[in-house]
């Protein structure tokens, strides 16, 4: 029996803001497919929802089409490597699920007349020259850096879900998260928060890149989740910014994180990575107008939890 909130789909389900999509959708009475290969994605992002009757996983690539029983109310797809460490690791494989992946993916929505939601980034404004970055803005992406197989995947993404919806008819709806943090990281996948809490637990010293100048904008996996779910249950198509405009300065980030955890660890400044960006910070001034959200998690507190849950509270779901 369907629940009355609908089926949704949800691929990277088993990932960190994919599980905590996973876990709200199943507490608003959807009924939920957990789409995930768990190249970077867990099991024990999810283990808490296996004995829910409305949470089905099926382990499978995306860059494969694949398909559901019955009917689908939405589709959002987070299926993508999307830490540094990963995409890295996997160039190749990263501009795969963004091209067949996501076109498997809307090809689900197309057959199942299914809302879709692009989980796009804020990666697509590459190292921006526009600050804050607008959606209106284009971006300043290097096509053959480093990084470009990750921002240039979420660009075609984009570009590919916009022409379902232009030429195909798919309902369709383009999210750019910006920096989401909180428990079920990956200690050392790559991104700042992470990196920093396990080095200051460790009682290693904290590696700053660059002088710690560069900015970013810090939002809690909770708050990215409820804005993705209300965009998803807007008419709009999008781009919208979903991220926390409060910007901190990546040493901030550090002092904070150092303070948080107690550490006595110091600071060791290394060297910038490739096209890192200087500044990031969402205006999400559309995303209050049309959809009624900001976030509302402080950065103190959001970082506590990350922080207690890094510590070693993991055997609880992270609800709270």
């Amino acid at each position: 029996m369907r629940r009355t909130a609908g089926t949704a789909v949800v691929t990277g389900g088993a990932g960190f803001v994919g599980s905590w999509l996973c876990q709200r959708l199943l507490a608003d009475g959807h009924e939920v497919w957990c789409v995930d290969s768990f190249v970077t994605g867990g099991r024990d992002n999810v283990a808490h929802l296996l004995h829910d009757p409305g949470f089905h996983l099926v382990v499978a690539d995306v860059c494969q089409p694949f398909d559901v029983p019955g009917e689908v109310d939405l589709v959002l797809h987070l299926a993508s490597p999307a830490s540094p460490v990963h995409y890295l690791r996997m160039p190749v494989e990263t501009l795969m699920v963004g091209s067949r992946g996501t076109t498997n993916a809307l090809d689900l929505a197309e057959r199942k007349g299914a809302r879709f939601l692009m989980a796009s980034t804020s990666e697509v404004y590459g190292d921006p020259l526009e600050h804050p970055q607008r959606e209106t803005y284009w971006g300043n992406v290097n096509p053959i850096g480093p990084r470009s197989v990750y921002d240039e995947a979420k660009r075609f993404s984009e570009a590919l879900t916009t022409a379902y919806r232009e030429h195909r008819g798919v309902d369709t709806v383009i999210a750019r998260i910006f920096n989401t943090y909180g428990p079920r990281m990956a200690d050392q996948d790559g991104r700042v928060v992470p990196t920093f809490v396990h080095q200051a637990l460790a009682g290693e010293p904290l590696t700053v890149a660059g002088d710690g100048s560069q900015t970013r904008s810090l939002c809690f996996v909770e708050d990215t989740v409820d804005g993705l779910l209300r965009l998803a249950a807007s008419g709009e198509p999008g781009p919208v910014n979903i991220g926390n405009d409060q910007e901190l300065t990546v040493l901030q980030i550090a002092e904070l994180i150092t303070e948080l955890t107690g550490s006595d660890s110091r600071v060791d400044f290394v060297d910038l990575p490739t096209d890192d960006p200087k500044v990031r910070r969402p205006d999400i001034g559309r995303a209050e107008q049309l959809l009624g959200w900001r976030p509302s998690t402080p950065v103190r507190e959001g970082l506590s939890r990350t922080v207690r849950w890094m510590a070693g509270e993991r055997t609880q779901p992270a609800t709270a």
